[in-house]
């Protein structure tokens, strides 16, 4: 069950929709987000994949895969961007580390103030998922 939805709630036509974003996600010609919403999700989703702690960059692409179950494909040239403006913020910081192998790999680590940015981002996102729902008739839990 969704997050935020009152048990019971859902329609027969979203259970549908749901089986049909499964099957379309196979469909490589069909992009079920769009690029608005992956850049506006950006941050908040890196800052919270860091919030489980340090990480570097293919793996922060690998979790990203995972969370969204294919959905979103990050590339580097869009994740290190992302990254960097973060790190100017002072939300995250980088350090050197050595990978298993041996080879030295840039981690890294969310920071107090992206902690805090961290949960901003949250309630704003959370605002516009009750909005949402709410002009759809969805009654919708408090958190």
């Amino acid at each position: 069950m969704q997050r935020g939805i009152a048990a019971g709630s859902l329609s027969d036509h979203d259970l549908n929709l749901m089986q049909t974003k499964k099957f379309l996600k196979s469909d490589k010609d069909m992009t079920l987000l769009s690029k608005d919403l992956i850049a506006a999700s950006a941050s908040p989703i890196i800052l919270s994949i860091l919030s489980q702690g340090d990480s570097y960059g293919y793996a922060i692409i690998q979790r990203v895969r995972e969370l969204s179950e294919g959905e979103m494909e990050w590339a580097d040239g869009m994740l290190y961007p992302i990254l960097h403006r973060l790190e100017r913020q002072k939300f995250i910081e980088s350090y050197w580390g050595k990978a298993e192998s041996g080879r030295k790999r840039k981690y890294y680590r969310l920071r107090k103030a992206g902690t805090t940015e961290l949960g901003r981002l949250m309630e704003n996102w959370n605002t516009v998922y009750v909005m949402l729902q709410k002009s759809r008739g969805v009654r919708t839990c408090s958190t």
